[in-house]
């Protein structure tokens, strides 16, 4: 029983969180890796197309709640993603047209546009946040829990309970949805072989009769329904607050890079990585072994290695111990 009780502690705390973040952190890097793989530079504006979307959708939900219209036990959110995936689409579209295409013709070198980027990052920060607000926005309404610690306890018979929050299920079915839609466009459809061509060999692509302007106008649509995506699901599953996006730029940079920035495959992997490393490194893990452990070596600490206000050191620090000793990620990207 105290080894039960003790999966029961660390599936609650450990394993369902860590699934959740990394399932969101892994469709921001699959955005990141698009980018870097097809139109070659560094998108920092990432965060906080993340967060345009996210704002969207937090206004068309708000809409809709004042007309009575709602999922019954779902987010209401979910509703209106479509909507917010729209407004995202055409922003991107809108910011590729007047901004990128100029340096993009001018066979600007990556480092201008990642420069470039960096200055439509602050633009939409600073648009998000005149908008909405730059406090924390709350849109998760509906059902909160699919299971409570204390529906688990009585079931069960354990004196721990595991709760399941219902955002943390709509994020891993949702992910799970998205990624094997995205890999199957890219395998099977014909753009999506002809966004992986131009990826691999611009100059081939182009002597193939490959359309560059749709390839790229693809992209930034496909790249603005996962950002729209990922932020919505982490603002349901945690909170909206412009400026917390803009922090997560680190784990999804991190995460596309440790996979190997330009594989898609890697984007995900490395999403689950940082996440599970974020939440083991700054869990505390006393709970856990008090049951694991005899009474005479029960610890007295929290046996916590960081607080979870350095959380995104983790990011920082395995990020810069895979630029310095396997710069290609785990999946052979392209080298950063």
């Amino acid at each position: 029983m105290e080894f039960l009780n003790a999966l029961v502690v660390l599936t609650n705390f450990v394993l369902v969180p860590a699934i959740a973040y990394g399932s969101q952190l892994a469709l921001g890097a699959l955005g990141v890796t698009l980018i870097y793989g097809i139109l070659r530079f560094s998108n920092f504006a990432h965060g906080d197309t993340m967060a345009f979307g996210t704002m969207a959708t937090i206004l068309v939900t708000w809409w809709l709640q004042s007309l009575g219209l709602s999922l019954g036990p779902l987010p209401t959110a979910l509703l209106a993603l479509p909507v917010g995936i729209l407004v995202c689409m055409a922003l991107v579209l809108f910011t590729d047209r007047a901004v990128y295409r100029f340096y993009r013709e001018q066979k600007a070198k990556p480092v201008i546009l990642v420069i470039v980027s960096i200055g439509v990052m602050f633009v939409l920060n600073g648009l998000v946040r005149f908008v909405i607000g730059p406090g924390e926005q709350r849109f998760a309404d509906g059902e909160r829990f699919i299971i409570t610690a204390r529906e688990f306890r009585d079931w069960s018979g354990l004196s721990e309970g595991l709760a399941l929050k219902t955002t943390q299920g709509i994020t891993v079915v949702t992910a799970v949805i998205v990624v094997a839609a995205l890999f199957w466009f890219l395998g099977r459809t014909r753009t999506g072989k002809s966004m992986r061509a131009y990826s691999d060999n611009e100059d081939l692509a182009l002597l193939s009769g490959i359309n560059p302007d749709r390839v790229v106008m693809v992209t930034w649509l496909i790249v603005a329904g996962l950002a729209t995506i990922a932020g919505v699901l982490y603002g349901l599953d945690k909170t909206f607050k412009p400026f917390t996006y803009f922090q997560l730029l680190l784990p999804i940079f991190a995460s596309a890079i440790v996979g190997g920035l330009g594989s898609p495959l890697g984007a995900i992997a490395g999403g689950f990585i940082i996440a599970f490393s974020e939440v083991t490194i700054t869990y505390a893990w006393k709970k856990v072994l008090v049951y694991l452990l005899p009474d005479a070596l029960e610890p007295s600490g929290l046996v916590q290695l960081l607080s979870t206000d350095y959380k995104f050191a983790v990011s920082f620090v395995i990020l810069l111990i895979v630029l310095l000793f396997r710069p290609t990620g785990l999946f052979r990207g392209k080298s950063v």
